[in-house]
């Protein structure tokens, strides 16, 4: 099977030589996505025989992701794993990742920190939005996810097509894109993984900024289940 690693970075610069290190040992094809930045984390990328996207400008999270899709699409990849460019997740628990999709049981994976609850548990701020996020995902779609905000992630070619062509959130993707799978019929699986602490960069959800995403993203998970199916069937034909 056709494995590719997604990285979106933005100034990651500080770790993203040690995770491409890692990586490499994994036998997968890599790909950054450069979403703007101002540092030197493309050239260093580049230096290491990475392939990388330079985005004109800053996407955010939600774009710089889905041009990872797009590629994974377009170059019929089987199996797309979403990892973020700053350190906090262990390309030794990829394998733990695509199992479930290799046996047929789950369209994408989430590694959940919170299912044995062992290493980096994130900031209390944080864990207050992945427990509210949790508890709606659970009265939309009455699915239990622990731990929603996780970018580390798999998908089998069925959700690298639907992400590419036909809905992929633009801000704070997680929560959103998991509840849209869930209610298109998707098999979405969690397994345990153990994170580390931020090695680098500055996280994209800040204090300030946690009410704004909660609320924003609360918001489109509701538009988007007024949108129902039927919308994405149509749009996708």
């Amino acid at each position: 099977m056709r494995i590719l690693i997604i990285i979106p970075a933005y100034n990651e610069s500080s770790s993203i030589k040690e995770l491409i290190d890692n990586l490499k040992k994994e036998n997968v094809d890599l790909l950054v996505i450069n979403d703007g930045s101002t540092d030197s984390t493309s050239l260093i990328c580049r230096q290491n025989n990475v392939n990388v996207i330079d985005l004109p400008c800053n996407l955010g999270i939600g774009g710089a992701v889905q041009t990872g899709y797009k590629f994974a699409f377009k170059e019929n990849y089987d199996i797309a794993i979403q990892v973020d460019g700053d350190g906090q997740h262990d390309p030794k628990q990829i394998r733990l990742l695509i199992e479930p999709i290799i046996n047929g049981h789950a369209d994408m994976v989430i590694g959940s920190r919170y299912i044995v609850k062992r290493g980096f548990q994130s900031t209390l701020i944080r864990r207050i939005g992945i427990k509210y996020f949790s508890r709606l995902i659970y009265v939309l779609t009455k699915r239990k996810i622990t731990d929603p905000t996780s970018g580390f992630r798999a998908c089998n070619r069925k959700v690298i097509t639907v992400f590419a062509n036909v809905y992929y959130p633009a801000d704070y993707p997680e929560p959103e894109s998991i509840v849209h799978l869930l209610r298109t019929n998707h098999k979405v699986q969690e397994v345990p993984v153990e994170m580390i602490e931020r090695q680098g960069g500055i996280s994209s959800i800040r204090a300030f900024r946690s009410i704004y995403y909660m609320v924003k993203v609360s918001f489109a998970i509701l538009i988007d289940g007024l949108r129902g199916k039927k919308f994405y069937e149509v749009d996708q034909l």
